[in-house]
């Protein structure tokens, strides 16, 4: 039996956009159980044409200032960490999950609150999307993105999140 490296670009089906190696994914805040994290949101970029998913959370009185928890980027080595909090909606601790679609500029998932803190998936980059997700897409990802709310919220992972 051999060892071979899996070349994702080919799953992707699109050409690699930069001078990055084929299938280069970088991850970060992933280590332990939180590794867990990464296929979901692998699944959730490719669904949404992005190039980084963060998972990040801000205190509900404080939401504009975004602190990643785990970030997955595939365009770029090491991944990018930064969250502008401008562009992330303000939630209600008690809102619903919901998914708001950008388009071009990519997609902003409420995934829950707990302890007083807001935590958000946010996808981007990728060169941007023309037009709104399409029902199945959107399905998917909405799936996707509750599989790393439980994560988050039934695995108690959400409680790892150090204090500022």
């Amino acid at each position: 039996m051999t060892d071979e490296i899996i070349d994702l670009t080919r799953y992707l089906k699109r050409e690699p956009t930069s001078d990055l190696p084929k299938g280069t994914m970088s991850l970060w805040g992933a280590d332990g159980e939180r590794s867990r994290f990464a296929l979901p949101l692998w699944r959730i970029i490719y669904l949404a044409q992005g190039d980084r998913a963060v998972i990040s959370w801000s205190y509900t009185e404080r939401q504009a200032r975004m602190h990643p928890f785990v970030v997955l980027d595939i365009a770029a080595d090491p991944a990018r960490t930064d969250v502008d909090g401008a562009n992330v909606p303000k939630f209600d601790p008690d809102e619903g999950p919901s998914l708001i679609d950008f388009e071009d500029e990519g997609i902003v998932i409420f995934l829950g609150s707990r302890a007083g803190r807001i935590w958000t998936l946010l996808v981007d980059g990728g060169g941007g999307r023309p037009e709104p997700l399409a029902r199945p897409a959107r399905e998917d990802i909405l799936f996707l993105a509750g599989e790393c709310a439980g994560l988050l919220f039934l695995r108690d992972l959400a409680d790892d999140a150090p204090a500022e």
